[in-house]
């Protein structure tokens, strides 16, 4: 069995910045203790495999360690991938289909533009834990769908922050989001995930469906320019449209490659 591979550095401009992620196409489907093999052994924050056969276009995320239901930055490098080497295939639109539901991206303005289900995140009242666990007092705990969303006030706390990963690891969530206003841009964040096997994500596009409808209702505007405070750092364009939000960003191709499998059989 081959497999074309690709890898791209997303929500980036350059290569080396970014977050990098992998985009295995299939024309048919396989295992996922094969795409779970496959991911591991690619070691990035996520890798994506996508049914081009399909219509709806299939795809599924996966860390070295799990499948996710939902990875913004996959789905910008495949988008990316697609567009540029499967014109024939997608159009001018694609549409997958996914664990969670359909999901639209579209070309605008030199963009990729991911159109996702907005994820708006409950208020709950403040834990001492996620202070322990990060090492500085926050002002607001939220939990989104996926992720708790814990907000300081300035993004000087952001950046300084250190956080005990072992201690966030026992949140029964899939990871803990850390945003506050930006100096330079609307707002700014970081994503840790070692529930997963990601302790830090360079930049996370699904944790933006959670922070751009808090953002919405703090800012009563629903346009944003966000930066994810990495070490690679990303810039996202967000806006709120409904019960959805639009992420959009460039990508750039790092290499392309072909997975050679031996039969087993």
């Amino acid at each position: 069995m081959q497999l074309r591979m690709f890898q791209v550095d997303a929500f980036a401009t350059n290569l080396f910045s970014g977050n990098p992620a992998a985009v295995v196409i299939l024309e048919s489907d396989i295992d996922e203790n094969l795409m779970q093999s496959i991911a591991a052994e690619n070691n990035l924050s996520e890798t994506a495999f996508v049914n081009i056969t399909r219509k709806p276009i299939r795809i599924r995320w996966f860390t070295p360690t799990t499948e996710v239901e939902l990875c913004g930055h996959a789905t910008l490098a495949t988008a990316k991938i697609l567009f540029g080497n499967y014109p024939h295939v997608v159009g001018d639109e694609i549409v997958f289909q996914s664990k969670r539901g359909a999901l639209k991206v579209f070309q605008s303005e030199g963009l990729t533009v991911l159109d996702f289900p907005a994820n708006k995140p409950k208020a709950l009242k403040i834990d001492l834990a996620f202070e322990k666990a990060l090492g500085d007092e926050p002002v607001s705990l939220l939990r989104g769908r996926d992720d708790y969303l814990v907000v300081f006030d300035n993004q000087s706390q952001i950046e300084e922050i250190k956080p005990n990963f072992q201690d966030l690891a026992k949140l029964n969530a899939r990871g803990v989001v850390i945003s506050a206003p930006g100096h330079k841009v609307d707002f700014v964040s970081r994503c840790f995930y070692p529930q997963t096997g990601i302790n830090e994500d360079p930049v996370t596009g699904s944790a933006h469906t959670m922070l751009i409808p808090y953002w919405a209702e703090e800012m009563n505007k629903n346009k944003f320019v966000a930066h994810q405070l990495s070490s690679r750092g990303g810039e996202l364009q967000c806006s709120l449209n409904g019960d959805r939000v639009l992420i959009a960003g460039h990508s750039v191709v790092f290499l392309e490659g072909t997975i050679s499998i031996a039969s087993t059989s």
